[in-house]
């Protein structure tokens, strides 16, 4: 059966999931209130890197399942499911800025003429969803309204993939009406064996938050199990490598660095303690993950304090400013807060990132130079800062590295190189718990 849905909003949620569900067959209408990302689309030109999304975008409006829409009114009243997918950033005390979706909500509920399956992709705090369904009772009592907390759990740069091969699919809604919808929209996942989890909307509302804020606790963790290391001079690597081998801990996210960024783990982190404080709960755990990352990105300064010495007047060539590779977000990125700092400090910026530059330059404005070419980003530097994990990053060219910096410097906060090379080479390197 072909569904008729509209999605609210045409960021990395909304846009992913939009040519999704279109390539499930459906009928998919994307609307934003930026209609700026509209007129983007319509010439298939995404407005963010998502590696793989272009070729979805463009295959299923050829084949005409995909739609643009510049009037959410008009999607809204043309479908008859509505997936909300609009920004719920943080606010300055740590709590989710639900204002974009409450206006979806109103006017989900002014042009609903008929019944709707409304659908929040949205992350929002626990309850959000319960005061939905009470909004559109509210506001439209004419109209049959279901509700369901479908949270995503999207990986930036991997974002595709996650999609079409998820390791969970979280419904949360006490219809049965609606458990079977969602289950028909889902159903090409079920010949993947993709495990479905139903359950009502606050749990689902907390298993977005918990799993998230559950792996930034495991990268706080390795990172505070590396800087031990380099005060004891031990090896997280290996470390890490021997706590992967046990199967209740997996080695995914056992990758020291400067601390986490992008959208979610940062927001969702803080929001999940601010949950725990309007609840009267214990979030301490996560409170202190919060406070570690921002520590973590400080630590990286002091490395390179000890490395350089006085900051001030340096010169120093930063590789990276996403927050991780394969993505153009410098959201919370560590590398904008890093650079922030050697700014504060004196020190001069030359940078390089393979997609993030735009973003950058609109955070950092013309405090920082910019380079296309990497090798040419290092000229003239007394230290090179390895801060995000590209690929291109891994296999430097460590002869033209050393002919193009001027001094011998190498911190590698993503630990990518191989330490005994460079030292080979005659550099100075610090990694994040290396030997």
């Amino acid at each position: 059966m072909t569904y008729k849905i509209a999605i609210l909003g045409t960021g990395y949620v909304g846009l992913v999931c939009g040519v999704g569900l279109a390539d499930f067959g459906n009928r998919v209408t994307c609307t934003d209130i930026d209609g700026e990302k509209i007129d983007l689309l319509a010439r298939e030109t995404i407005p963010f890197y998502e590696p793989g999304l272009e070729d979805y975008l463009k295959r299923n409006r050829k084949e005409g399942r995909f739609f643009l829409e510049k009037d959410p009114e008009k999607a809204i009243r043309d479908n008859d499911f509505i997936f909300i997918a609009v920004g719920t950033p943080s606010r300055d005390d740590g709590e989710a800025d639900l204002s974009y979706l409450e206006e979806a909500v109103r006017t989900i509920a002014r042009e609903s003429k008929e019944p709707k399956v409304v659908v929040t992709k949205s992350t929002v705090p626990v309850g959000t969803n319960r005061w939905i369904k009470k909004a559109l009772l509210h506001l439209n009592p004419a109209i049959s309204f279901l509700v369901v907390s479908n949270p995503e759990f999207l990986r930036e740069g991997r974002a595709v993939q996650d999609f079409f091969h998820p390791d969970k699919v979280v419904v949360g809604t006490e219809e049965e009406e609606a458990r079977e919808v969602m289950r028909e929209i889902f159903r090409p996942l079920y010949l993947l064996n993709t495990p479905f989890i139903f359950c009502n909307l606050e749990t689902a509302e907390l298993i977005k938050y918990a799993n998230n804020a559950f792996l930034a606790t495991k990268i706080t963790f390795i990172n505070q199990i590396a800087n031990l290391c380099d005060a004891v001079g031990a090896d997280v690597h290996v470390i890490a490598r021997a706590l992967g081998m046990d199967g209740r801990i997996s080695p995914k996210f056992l990758h020291p660095g400067p601390g986490f960024g992008g959208s979610c783990f940062p927001k969702d982190t803080k929001a999940l303690v601010k949950t725990g404080e309007r609840y009267g709960a214990d979030m301490s755990l996560a409170r202190e993950v919060v406070i570690a990352n921002e520590r973590q990105k400080e630590e990286m300064i002091r490395k390179l304090q000890k490395l350089l010495g006085d900051i001030r007047g340096k010169r120093v060539c930063v590789l990276g400013l996403s927050f991780k590779a394969e993505t153009d977000d410098v959201r919370e990125s560590p590398a904008i807060t890093i650079i922030k700092k050697l700014l504060q400090e004196g020190a001069k910026v030359q940078a390089h990132d393979p997609q993030a530059i735009p973003n950058a330059r609109k955070i950092l404005g013309e405090k920082v130079q910019y380079f296309d070419d990497m090798y040419q980003a290092m000229k003239r530097c007394d230290a090179l800062c390895l801060l995000t994990e590209w690929n291109s990053y891994r296999n430097l060219d460590l002869d033209i590295v050393k002919s193009n910096l001027t001094g011998r410097v190498i911190l590698d906060t993503r630990n990518v190189l191989a330490p005994e090379l460079v030292k080979e080479k005659g550099f100075i390197y610090e990694g994040v718990g290396r030997r």
